[in-house]
C-alpha cells in the first residue's frame, strides 16, 4: 500500500511530544511490513540541528495564501529503508526556536504556518504525481489535508480517489483561529458552516479533519470513549458523536529495540526478568545523578511536561502528604514557570530526598526508567501516554490515574491482584493520588511480591508491530469505504 503520512512533527527531525515518536516508529514499522511511505513534515530549525542529511527537491514552489504567496522548498531525507521523509522548508515560518510557540506562548501566525503546510503537502503530491492509496493526517496542524486533497485545486483524480484517515492525538489543542484566516485555505466559503470548518464563528482545523476524513482514529480505547463526552471533547463531542461509527482506537506502541533494559546501552547495567538484581546498579546511578541520599526508600519518578493536565497540580497539592511517606522523588520535565519554581524550591528544601531537573533529555529518561522503583503519572487526561509503557518494560511499577491510555495499559493491582501491573485511581483529587501511591509503598515492602509484579509488567507487549497491523486493517477499511462513495 502507498501511504502519504502528513504530520507536524517526526523524530529525529522534530519533536514536541509523543506525536513526534509516533511519526517515527509507525512509518518505520509499516515500511518493515512492505508498505511504501512518504512522510511529509515541516522543516523546522530542529531539523537543521539534527544533522541528518537532506537534499533539496527541484525548484521552490509558490503556495497561495489568500492575497499573498509563500515559497516552499522541499527537501528529501531517507532515515531508514522504505520511508522517504519530505520536509517542507519556509524559513520565515519554520526557522524558529519552537515548533508551535516559545516561552511566551503559541506563535500568533500558527494559522498561516500550518495552513501553508497542509497546502504545501498536497502540492508536493500533485507535482510529484504521487498515487497514495491512503492519506493519513495527524492532529490539528494536518487537519486540512483530507479536504484539500479532494478539492478542485488539488488537480489530480488519483489524489481525489485516495482514502483518508485522520488521527486526533489530543483534543486539548485544536487549531482554532479567527474566521479572517479562512481565505488562506483556498476553500470555497460554502465550507465555512456548522457542518464544516466553522466553530463558533472561527475556523477549527481539527474539526476539518474530523468532518472530511473517510475514517477517524485516536490513540486508545478509553480516550475514544471519553472524547464523546463534554468533559473531554473540548466542544467537539457533538461532531465526534455524529461520526461515532467511523471512530477507531489504535493504541500507540513502543520500539523495544530502543526501550528494553536487556539491551539498553545508556543505563548503568543491563538487566532482564532473569537478572532483576542488576536494576540495583541503575538505582545507585540514579541516586548519584540526582544527588539523593542513598536509602532503602522506593524512588518515585515523574517524567512529564510540567502542566496542569499532566497532574502537576495534584502532585504539588499533595506534596506534604507524599513526603510523609517513606519515598524519594525525582522530577524531570519542562512546562509552566510556576511548576519550575515550586519543584525547584521543593528540591532545595529536601535535597536528600527530592531531585529536580528542569529539562528534557532522552538519555536521562532511559536512566530514570531503569533506576526508579515507581513511575507516577496522574494525568487529568491522557490520550495514550508512552512513559507508562516504558516504565512497565523497565520493571518500574506505574501509579496512574484511570484515564485514556493509562487506563487501557495499566491493570490495577487493587482490583486484579493476580494479573495487575500497577496502581490506578479514578477521582482527580490529592487524596486519591496519595492513596494509590501509599498502596505502592506498602507492596514495595514485600520484596518477593514486588518482583512478581515487576516481571509481569516487563512481559507486556505494546510493540509497534502490533499497532502497525491494526493500522493496516484500518487503512484497508478506509480504502474500501472510499471505493463505495
Amino acid at each position: 500500500m502507498n501511504i502519504l503520512f502528513v504530520t507536524p512533527e517526526v523524530f529525529p527531525f522534530s519533536r514536541a511530544g509523543g506525536l513526534g515518536d509516533v511519526s517515527h516508529h509507525l512509518p518505520r514499522s509499516l515500511a518493515e511490513r512492505g508498505h511504501r511511505l512518504w512522510v511529509i513534515t515541516p522543516k523546522y530549525r530542529q531539523a537543521e540541528e539534527s544533522g541528518i542529511p537532506m537534499e533539496p527537491i527541484g525548484e521552490a514552489v509558490l503556495i497561495p495564501l489568500s492575497w499573498k504567496e509563500r515559497r516552499a522548498q522541499y527537501f528529501l531525507a531517507r532515515p531508514f529503508p522504505g520511508v522517504e521523509v519530505i520536509l517542507v522548508g519556509c524559513e520565515e515560518l519554520y526557522g524558529r526556536t519552537g515548533l508551535y510557540g516559545n516561552e511566551y506562548g503559541d506563535y500568533e501566525d500558527n494559522a498561516e504556518r500550518f495552513i501553508f503546510f497542509c497546502r504545501a503537502a498536497v502540492e508536493f503530491a500533485r507535482l510529484q504525481g504521487l498515487e497514495p492509496d491512503i492519506i493519513h493526517a495527524h492532529d490539528w496542524a494536518s487537519g486540512l489535508t483530507p479536504i484539500l486533497a479532494r478539492s478542485p485545486g488539488a488537480g489530480m483524480d488519483h489524489l481525489n480517489r485516495a482514502a483518508s484517515l485522520y488521527t486526533f492525538h489530543n483534543l486539548g489543542s485544536q487549531g482554532i483561529f479567527w474566521h479572517y484566516d479562512f481565505p488562506m485555505t483556498g476553500l470555497d466559503w460554502s465550507h465555512f458552516t456548522p457542518d464544516g470548518i466553522e466553530f463558533h464563528g472561527q475556523i477549527n482545523l481539527t474539526k476539518a479533519g474530523l468532518v472530511w476524513a473517510d475514517m477517524v482514529s485516536t490513540v486508545s480505547r478509553k480516550y475514544a470513549q471519553e472524547a464523546l463526552t463534554a468533559g473531554y471533547g473540548f466542544g467537539l463531542e457533538g461532531v465526534l458523536q455524529k461520526r461515532r461509527e467511523d471512530i477507531h482506537a489504535v493504541l500507540n506502541g513502543v520500539d523495544y529495540q530502543v526501550w528494553d533494559p536487556a539491551r539498553d546501552p545508556d543505563i548503568a547495567a543491563r538487566y532482564s526478568i532473569e537478572n532483576l538484581h542488576l536494576k540495583t546498579e541503575c538505582r545507585r546511578e540514579l541516586v548519584r545523578l540526582f544527588g539523593l541520599e542513598p536509602s532503602e526508600r522506593p524512588i518515585v519518578a515523574v517524567v512529564s511536561r510540567l502542566l496542569d493536565r499532566k497532574g502537576l497540580d495534584l502532585i504539588t497539592g499533595a506534596m506534604d502528604r507524599i513526603l510523609s511517606l517513606p519515598v524519594s522523588l525525582v522530577f524531570m520535565g519542562q512546562g509552566e514557570d510556576r511548576y519550575h519554581f515550586a519543584l525547584g524550591e521543593l528540591g532545595k528544601r529536601n535535597p536528600d530526598r527530592v531531585g529536580v531537573k528542569i529539562m528534557y533529555d532522552q538519555l536521562l529518561v532511559h536512566r530514570i526508567m531503569a533506576g526508579a522503583d515507581v513511575f507516577l503519572m496522574p494525568s487529568r487526561y491522557e490520550p495514550c501516554g508512552l512513559e507508562q509503557l516504558y516504565s512497565l518494560k523497565y520493571g518500574t511499577i506505574p501509579v496512574v490515574r484511570a484515564t485514556g491510555g493509562l487506563d487501557d495499559t495499566v491493570v490495577d493491582l487493587g482490583e486484579f491482584p493476580e494479573n495487575g501491573t500497577g496502581f490506578k485511581f479514578v477521582d482527580y483529587t490529592p487524596d486519591a493520588l496519595v492513596d494509590a501511591l501509599s498502596a505502592a509503598v506498602r507492596l514495595f515492602e514485600n520484596r518477593p511480591a514486588w518482583e512478581i509484579v515487576m516481571r509481569r509488567g516487563m512481559r507486556q507487549d505494546f510493540s509497534w508491530s502490533r499497532a502497525a497491523a491494526e493500522y493496516e486493517r484500518l487503512y484497508q477499511a478506509a480504502v474500501e469505504k472510499r471505493g463505495r462513495i
